[in-house]
């Protein structure tokens, strides 16, 4: 029952919060336009890094607040959709005063990668103020399908 919620919410929030209309959206989509490869780090990857030795990095959900209460990576903190100004500046709020070699690791799944319209502004964004240590959790689907479907550590509610 939890994953048919999930799903339903992330189609709710796919719809509700719909990126640029396609023809403003570069042929590669948003996130592939403003992630490089390089930065992008996979689900088992990740998994395997939180289970590993201490430190660990910083994760922020930059995602919708309703996908976050739902479920999470455990340890994650909310950072808020960073496709709108107040999530820039909560993103902003969360990592001001943290060094900017700090180990960061960002994901939105709020939908499929192509279509996100969090995760390119908040690596952007990230970029800008000087982290040079940031990663972005590559979930080609949404965050169902591509992490809690697949039994990775995940929390409830905020």
């Amino acid at each position: 029952m939890r994953m048919f919620r999930f799903a339903v919410l992330s189609l709710f929030a796919a719809l509700l919060f719909a990126p640029l209309p396609a023809a403003a959206v570069p042929a590669t989509g948003l996130a592939d336009a403003a992630v490089p490869t390089d930065v992008r780090i996979e689900p088992a990857a990740l998994a395997a890094l939180l289970k590993g030795p201490d430190p660990k990095p910083l994760i922020l959900q930059v995602g919708f607040g309703v996908l976050y209460d739902e479920a999470h990576i455990t340890g994650a903190q909310y950072a808020g959709p960073t496709g709108k100004d107040d999530g820039i500046q909560n993103l902003v709020t969360h990592v001001d005063k943290l060094p900017r070699d700090r180990f960061i690791v960002i994901y939105c799944g709020c939908c499929p990668w192509v279509h996100c319209p969090n995760i390119g502004a908040a690596f952007t964004k990230l970029h800008a103020m000087g982290f040079t240590n940031v990663k972005v959790l590559y979930l080609p689907q949404n965050f169902g399908d591509d992490w809690v479907s697949k039994g990775y550590p995940v929390e409830h509610g905020s």
